[in-house]
């Protein structure tokens, strides 16, 4: 496992970083297209787990706002708090005005219980934007780190940009499962299920390479541009995962899934970074 981790951050080391952070995001978009082709084998998921996987999926984006932005935003500032105050700020702004104006519905939520502006949009479609939504920080932070490697700062590693994206890649698997099991279950054919499952996650690349591209052509905005990620994707888990897990009896299961989702990010963070 070592060696193959090696050749990877190896391999990332020898391209460019903006190709990378492409590459890097693809990465995690396949792993959520593999997540939802489980429709084609299974025709339910118990809730438990679905509860289980998105506390899996909002601890890992917890840690990653840390170890992966936060930290090294505050150490390239030279341990001065305020850009990364202010880009937290920022980044939860920003995601909390997309919510407001991007019709969405959450997974375990009801029909009756939509987000944003009254729209005649499918259920289907709501549930991919509300996934979608919360991709985009995803995106940005991988594109941000490899940006700041491009720009050769010490506290940007190659190390710590691939960590971000192979968390963020695992933590991707159970949200394709999420978003087509539940859309099998209202009636969507198999592959219609597994196809607006991986699509939700189609943003990824697209804000990686901008947030890639944006650091290296205004490089003093890379400790704000780090800390916008991390508050974009706080605000995500706290308006948006952790809700959806605590609706059922399953919410143990859930913060056990967030617990685990933490360590393994931090794990891969501290190993690789």
């Amino acid at each position: 496992m070592d060696e193959l981790l090696s050749s990877i951050i190896s391999y990332f080391e020898s391209i460019d970083p903006v190709l990378a952070a492409l590459y890097a995001s693809l990465f995690t978009w396949v792993l959520t297209a593999m997540g939802a082709s489980l429709v084609f084998v299974f025709n339910g998921m118990n809730r438990a787990l679905l509860d289980g996987m998105l506390g899996f999926t909002g601890g890992v984006m917890v840690a990653a706002s840390f170890w992966s932005l936060l930290a090294p935003a505050i150490e390239m500032s030279g341990g001065s708090v305020i850009p990364a105050a202010v880009g937290f700020g920022l980044g939860a702004l920003f995601i909390f005005g997309l919510d407001k104006v991007l019709p969405h519905l959450h997974i375990n939520f009801g029909d009756d219980e939509k987000e944003g502006p009254d729209t005649p949009w499918h259920r289907t479609t709501l549930l991919v934007l509300a996934i979608a939504l919360h991709n985009i920080p995803e995106g940005l932070a991988v594109g941000v780190l490899f940006g700041g490697v491009a720009a050769g700062i010490p506290e940007a590693s190659i190390g710590a940009a691939v960590a971000l994206a192979i968390g963020i890649g695992i933590q991707n698997f159970p949200e394709g499962l999420a978003v087509a099991m539940p859309m099998r279950r209202n009636g969507a054919s198999k592959f219609k299920s597994f196809w607006y499952g991986q699509m939700s996650a189609i943003v990824e690349p697209i804000a990686a390479v901008i947030g890639a591209l944006a650091v290296t052509v205004f490089l003093p905005i890379l400790p704000y541009a780090l800390a916008f990620a991390a508050g974009a994707m706080i605000f995500v888990v706290v308006e948006e995962v952790i809700p959806e897990t605590q609706r059922d009896k399953y919410t143990d299961i859930a913060t056990l899934g967030f617990i685990g989702g933490f360590i393994i990010m931090m794990t891969l963070d501290v190993s690789l970074g």
